[in-house]
């Protein structure tokens, strides 16, 4: 059996970030992940210079590919409106690989079966063992369904669904759009150019909200996919989406128990207005590194959980977005899990 000092169930941001803060502090760390990277990860990919802060790192020193903005495009109820702002777009088949790599721990493919916990080890498949356990396995995460399923009950409220697409794509406006609560859907559409010729659109909305309203996620794929077509963002229908579901920001303290911590979507971190989860993943990772080598609470969700917040710089504009984004009745408060 090897043993290390921490296990990272998940090489996602959350579990990179995570994995390599503890190796800087000397210890011994294994990320263990079912998938062989560089693996393919649909993802609008949308990264804020706040990301590139937390890595310690400056945006042209990220050696992959990497698309900036200089403003938004936003469409709300027939309006556009032009949002000043600096931010990026990234493939994360290219930044979740460049994360582990630079994590400096050892990566070993393996896909988590059982967890056992004998006194204060953490033992995986009879495998591997250590005293400090990391959940970053995204929503299906084993280290959260083994541990935490029962003190930490997701809430429907809080729950995503969405389909995505991204493919080759020689596209002729450099800008990102988003499109919110089109034909009453209680989320968004986007249009995200990436470099090297790639293009990610995609829709996410409110899962509760949408069954309340009888809506199906593929109508709105199709008229998203019209309108582009229509507008001229795209010359022909793509490929069909994938789908996949996660979970917002949510208050609680369960997101530890003993040596065993979540980070990222396994403990649902996503900003509550925008669903934007890179940043808020990274930040859990490294706050759940901290609380392992100094003995600190674990605080895995980090600022207002506004990605408005960060992007609007302008008072009046993040004001009007919180407005927005209340009509889904979760910007206002965050809902907690304590005790469900």
């Amino acid at each position: 059996m090897d043993n290390f000092d921490v296990i990272v169930v998940g090489g996602g941001p959350a579990g990179s970030a995570s994995a390599g803060a503890l190796v800087r502090a000397g210890r011994r760390v294994v990320v263990l992940d079912r998938e062989e990277f560089p693996r393919l990860k649909l993802c609008a990919g949308w990264v804020t210079p706040g990301v590139f802060k937390a890595l310690g790192i400056e945006p042209e020193e990220y050696p992959r590919g990497l698309h900036a903005f200089d403003h938004l495009v936003v469409h709300v109820g027939g309006l556009t409106f032009r949002l000043p702002t600096r931010q990026y777009s990234v493939r994360r088949l290219e930044f979740d690989d460049f994360l582990l790599q630079r994590s400096q721990a050892a990566i070993i493919r393996h896909e988590v079966r059982e967890i056992v916990q004998r006194d204060e080890t953490y033992i995986i498949d009879d495998a591997y063992s250590a005293r400090y356990l990391v959940g970053a396995g995204g929503t299906r995460c084993p280290v959260y369904r083994t541990l935490f399923r029962h003190n930490l009950q997701r809430d429907s409220r809080t729950q995503i669904a969405a389909l995505e697409l991204e493919f080759p794509c020689l596209w002729r406006d450099p800008r990102c759009h988003l499109w919110f609560f089109e034909r009453c859907l209680p989320g968004y559409s986007w249009y995200v150019p990436k470099s090297n010729g790639m293009l990610n659109i995609g829709i996410g909305a409110m899962a509760e909200h949408l069954k309340q309203k009888g809506q199906h996620l593929h109508a709105h794929w199709e008229q998203l996919i019209a309108r582009l077509c229509r507008e001229g963002l795209l010359d022909s229908e793509p490929g069909p989406p994938s789908g996949y579901s996660y979970y917002l920001r949510a208050s609680g303290n369960s997101a530890r128990l003993g040596n065993a911590l979540l980070v990222g979507d396994a403990v649902g971190v996503a900003s509550r207005d925008l669903g934007e989860g890179i940043g808020p993943a990274i930040r859990s990772g490294l706050s759940a590194a901290e609380s392992i080598l100094t003995a600190s609470p674990y605080r895995p969700h980090q600022g207002s959980g506004l990605s408005f917040d960060e992007i609007l710089h302008n008072r009046l504009l993040r004001l009007l977005g919180r407005a927005a984004f209340r009509m889904l009745g979760i910007t206002g408060r965050e809902i907690s899990l304590e005790g469900r």
